[in-house]
């Protein structure tokens, strides 16, 4: 029973402590007065209950006091409970400290609770940064084409960081510069002897308007001759014109195919028509024998007459095929 109490006291202590310690973190409050940073022990407790980890805070805040930067506990916390990178945030401020650019602490909070890297942009606003456009191809006045690829030189604008467009919008306004400049050039010739028309035209449209970033330069990093459009579009039209020609000879084809049908029809329709005539012929004529109104030799008469041309007809056409035989000799 003696060892006990000593034992259950030690255990009270050691969980007290560990309690004591994990809200108060003793470690960093020392460190920060080490650093010169006076930062109050129930500042750190309160962070603690705020779900704010101290170290992300104290940190920064040493390395900003080092710097010589006056910020305070209060503006790391209230960027850092809003969601901002405090580290980045202050690492920006030492940055653009150390190369002369006015940035205040408010600028950089803004750009970073606004999805862009303040770090980057202030690094870009001492070392320009080089963008590469893909392959542009534009059309010559000539009709032929021309592709060019371009290197764009920027410099990050810290005052448009915020609500500024971004690589993409000066990558499609370089391509449409280079797509009208091309254009509007009588050769294609003109283009390949100087390409850098192009950049001049290009520089003076102001493309950087709205955007976060301030054009240096464009520079044509490659011009090369692609096809022949004029002459693709017009051996299309050329095609096209061909194709509708044999549509309107295929739909005349068959205007005359359903012309010579319905002709033949009619045709069919006449000699049926004969046919029938003629088949009522005998039996008037054996009406007109009962009733006398035709005597039997003027029926012979009629055959004889019918034969009689049935046989000049034969002689004829025999005279006319001895005739052509020899002419064809």
């Amino acid at each position: 029973m003696e060892l006990i109490v000593p034992i259950l006291i030690l255990f009270v202590i050691i969980l007290a402590l560990t309690i004591f310690l994990s809200f108060v973190p003793l470690g960093l409050w020392i460190s920060s007065l080490a650093a010169g940073v006076n930062i109050g022990i129930f500042t750190l407790v309160g962070m603690r209950l705020r779900r704010v980890i101290p170290s992300r805070i104290v940190n920064p805040l040493i390395k900003a006091r080092k710097a010589g930067l006056g910020l305070s506990v209060n503006q790391l916390e209230a960027h850092y409970l809003a969601g901002g990178n405090v580290d980045r945030v202050v690492n920006a401020l030492i940055a653009a400290q150390r190369a002369e650019i006015d940035l205040s602490f408010e600028r950089a909070a803004a750009i970073d609770l606004a999805g862009r890297d303040v770090l980057q942009a202030v690094q870009m606003s001492v070392n320009p940064k080089v963008i590469e456009t893909p392959v542009v191809a534009a059309v010559a006045k000539d009709g032929i084409e021309v592709k060019a690829k371009a290197r764009v030189t920027v410099r990050a604008n810290i005052d448009r960081l915020v609500g500024g467009a971004g690589e993409e919008t000066i990558i499609a306004r370089v391509g449409e510069g280079v797509v009208t400049t091309v254009g509007s050039s009588e050769s294609h010739k003109a283009v390949l002897e100087n390409p850098d028309l192009i950049s001049r035209t290009v520089l003076n449209k102001g493309l950087d308007s709205g955007t976060a970033f301030e054009i240096l330069s464009i520079d044509i990093a490659d011009v090369d001759v692609g096809r022949n459009i004029g002459a693709q579009l017009q051996t299309d039209q050329a095609e096209a014109d061909k194709r509708i020609a044999q549509a309107k000879a295929e739909e005349r084809r068959a205007m005359a195919v359903a012309r010579e049908q319905e002709m033949k029809a009619a045709v069919q329709e006449m000699r049926a028509k004969v046919v029938e005539a003629e088949a009522e012929v005998p039996k008037a004529m054996a009406d007109a024998l009962r009733q006398g109104k035709v005597s039997v030799m003027d029926y012979l008469n009629m055959q004889n007459i019918q034969a009689d041309t049935q046989m000049r007809d034969s002689i004829s056409k025999s005279s006319k095929t001895e005739t052509e035989k020899k002419d064809k000799k």
